[in-house]
């Protein structure tokens, strides 16, 4: 964080947005951007929840689709400003200004939520994308002028975000049915941006920075999944006094999220984004692909409470639909976790193996009596192997500037 002027006390207003020194030492996330999770809590809150009503209504693919599309502005959204933050806080007047105005775009954000589940309602849920990302735009322009060594990647990136935003705005206008193909384009689009605009140059991330902020927002959308599962399981608990299928529920569901935690941090983020052999490239596939890391986290917490909705009698799902609430965002969750964030450090077969093994395991389990124990068991096996294999063979660590594997 920079230092205020001499004799403040405070944020100053600086009349320059020069990019942060990529190889600062000491770069944590600050209170400004906790507080920005903190909010964001709220949004991801409210999409569980729409996808727990939609699961316990039988309405597994209208409510899977409404969740990935409401997850995805709320991912986007999020990713966007972090990059952004990683790059070019100066934490002076006008930069919190506009962070603050996100913030209040990412609670409209939240309040639309509801409405895109009920009725596929999604004018709430744009205006906050749009007050997000207007002020968004806003900062790049502000970094533009500031930053001349970087003002063409700073202008393409104000240019896409506005015009992407045009673009869902004019959604609302479209008929119904040719809506969801549109919903992809600009999908497609959004997710354009950070590669054509940063062709004209990079952006000073920090790594250490942004492998924080990642696993911060792991944290948050796992204990969401947490606190999801505890409030059901308690409101079963109060209407049947327990049952064994609620215990088995409630002890896998815990072994599930502790392994979450455990195997998401088996490996450092930063070591691998450090290397500058073909990181740049790299860094879009682990950037991206956190959207079904974040999105399995939460949706498994929302399939753990429709399926004590099943145990209770209050669910309109069948049996196999949902187990398959519970087992598929945990095997979603495994595989991206390896395929992201894991495999690409150096390791063995031995290493590689067990993830997709464990991932099928927890596919098969969906038919049994209890698919929440089994799959929370699998996990607890998986964290198991992994730990014992790196105690007896410590990986050797990637060296900055080194080639990273193939």
């Amino acid at each position: 964080m920079n230092p205020p002027l001499a004799g403040g006390t405070g944020p100053v207003v600086r009349r320059t947005m020069l990019g942060r020194d990529p190889g600062e030492a000491h770069r944590p996330a600050t209170s400004l951007e906790l507080l920005y999770d903190l909010c964001f809590v709220v949004a991801v809150a409210q999409a569980s929840e729409g996808l727990l009503e939609a699961l316990s209504q039988g309405k597994h693919t209208t409510g899977a689709l409404s969740f990935a599309l409401v997850f995805f502005t709320i991912w986007w959204a999020w990713m966007n400003f972090t990059w952004f933050a990683s790059a070019y806080d100066v934490d002076d007047v006008p930069y919190r200004l506009m962070v603050l105005v996100q913030i209040t775009g990412s609670l409209i954000l939240a309040a639309g939520v509801p409405h895109a589940f009920e009725g596929g309602d999604l004018r709430i849920i744009t205006l906050g994308y749009v007050v997000l990302r207007t002020a968004l735009a806003a900062s790049w322009l502000r970094a533009a002028y500031s930053d001349p060594a970087r003002r063409t990647t700073a202008l393409r990136f104000a240019a896409g975000v506005t015009g992407c935003q045009l673009g869902w705005v004019a959604l609302l206008f479209l008929p119904a049915g040719v809506r969801l193909p549109g919903i992809a384009l600009m999908i497609a689009a959004e997710v354009s941006v950070p590669i054509w605009a940063q062709s004209a140059g990079m952006t000073p991330w920090h790594p250490g920075h942004i492998s924080e902020r990642y696993g911060l927002f792991t944290l948050i959308v796992v204990g969401e999944s947490v606190a999801a599962t505890t409030v059901a399981v308690q409101g079963a608990f109060a209407r049947h006094h327990g049952t064994g299928s609620l215990y088995a529920l409630a002890a896998g569901g815990l072994c599930t999220a502790f392994a979450m935690w455990w195997l998401y941090f088996t490996r450092p983020a930063h070591t691998l984004l450090a290397t500058t052999h073909r990181a740049h490239r790299r860094r879009f596939t682990w950037a991206y692909g956190h959207y079904l890391i974040f999105a399995s986290a939460a949706a498994e917490g929302a399939g753990l409470a429709a399926y004590a909705e099943y145990v209770t009698g209050h669910s309109a799902a069948s049996p196999l639909a949902a187990g398959a609430g519970v087992t598929v965002p945990a095997a979603v969750f495994l595989l991206t976790v390896w395929a992201v964030h894991l495999r690409p450090h150096r390791a063995s077969a031995a290493e590689r193996v067990p993830y997709p093994v464990a991932a099928a395991g927890i596919l098969l389990s969906t038919g049994t009596p209890a698919p929440a124990l089994a799959a929370g068991a699998l996990l607890a096996v998986l964290v198991v192997v992994v730990t014992v294999r790196r105690r007896r063979n410590p990986p050797a660590p990637l060296v900055p500037g080194g080639p990273l594997p193939g």
